[in-house]
């Protein structure tokens, strides 16, 4: 048993007899094995923001791969970084660049959240601190470790951090299919903050070397052009690589976390991904236009790439799906339990948390 752990813990995995866990509260993934022991893999990332350390996976390559989220919603810290926690307690942090950029000079006024009683706005840019405004044709120098990326390190520990791909705003769910393809479940932006953007699909993409997935300017593929939000953070996307359009898109606040792909015994669900759907409030249809759980289980056919839901006993917040060797129809789904987020903290239901052992065949005959 490992005990004080910096949570939210993000994602775990099994490699050659260690655990691999993500602890997002203090940027850190740490491996355990068998008997207790517990080892520091790599220390120091970027955090805790909006978004954290996510998912180490090792690859076919022996690397280990994870997601590291952006530090606020889309680019520029904002009064719902405070509403969130860090920025009282970080005021330094901001969004790091994986690449090269050049700022457009965009900045936001707001009130200033940790002094109500301040005179006159407060006046912030993009990849800067709260309060630290920028100017059109500024330079700011890609960094490793950064936010809104996938990275990748030794799983031993002792080596570099290196940059598989930038503009992810967060890769909270993380893994390669058979054939070695590595997959990334990106959460969409959120109407807050201080530059919103509604409507954003969560995404499904392939992930590719030195890739740009768009953040902060472009949305599964798709650049930010609604007059109701504020111009494009960077001046120069000629200068960098064409944005990835996604696989699949999810609907907006879909929150999707994690993924499995489904057994050759799944029925019509076989060699589907099976993608955990932690959900908002806001009803939810697939892009096709096929009801959607809120709360749920979707899949992903890889041929096509079209998302239906998959039947499932009712959920509260499922946020993990996995499976187990010699089961070949039957899929394991982490249930966060009932809780919601409310302006004193969480509101939890005691005993709502569970895992469920779900038979896959029988649900889609």
């Amino acid at each position: 048993m490992v005990d004080g752990l910096a949570p939210p813990v993000t994602g775990v995995s099994w490699h050659d007899g260690w655990l691999y866990l993500a602890e997002g509260g203090v940027g850190r993934i740490i491996r355990v094995d068998a008997g207790g022991r517990v080892e520091t893999v790599v220390d120091g990332l970027p955090g805790p923001g909006n978004y954290h350390v996510n998912t180490p996976v090792v690859g076919p390559d022996g690397w280990l791969y994870f997601g590291q989220g952006a530090m606020t919603n889309t680019g520029i810290v904002g009064p719902d970084s405070y509403e969130l926690g860090w920025l009282a307690r970080l005021p330094h942090a901001h969004d790091i660049p994986g690449y090269d950029v050049v700022l457009a000079g965009v900045n936001v006024d707001t009130p200033d959240p940790r002094d109500p009683h301040a005179g006159g706005p407060v006046r912030t840019g993009a990849f800067a601190a709260f309060g630290e405004p920028t100017e059109p044709g500024q330079k700011i120098a890609g960094q490793v470790p950064c936010t809104a990326a996938v990275l990748r390190c030794p799983p031993a520990g002792g080596g570099p951090v290196e940059l598989v791909a930038w503009g992810l705003r967060n890769a909270f769910g993380l893994g390669f299919l058979p054939d070695g393809r590595l997959l990334a479940l990106d959460q969409g932006a959120d109407d807050r903050g201080s530059r919103p953007v509604g409507a954003a699909p969560d995404a499904l993409f392939e992930v590719q070397p030195r890739a740009w997935y768009g953040w902060p300017d472009f949305i599964a593929g798709r650049p930010i052009t609604d007059p109701a939000y504020p111009p494009s953070l960077l001046a120069d996307h000629d200068m960098l690589p064409p944005p990835r359009r996604p696989l699949a898109t999810f609907a907006p606040h879909a929150a999707t976390t994690k993924f499995a792909l489904a057994p050759p015994g799944a029925g019509s669900l076989a060699d589907h991904l099976l993608v955990t759907v932690f959900g908002d409030e806001a009803p939810m249809t697939t892009p096709g236009g096929a009801p959607a759980p809120v709360r749920g289980v979707v899949a992903v056919d890889l041929d096509d790439f079209a998302v239906r839901p998959v039947p499932t006993p009712p959920l509260h917040r499922p946020i993990d799906v996995g499976l187990r060797p010699g089961e070949d129809d039957v899929a394991y789904i982490l249930d966060f339990g009932q809780f919601e987020m409310t302006g004193q903290g969480v509101d939890a239901t005691p005993g709502t948390g569970r895992i469920l052992r779900h038979r896959l065949r029988e649900t889609t005959s």
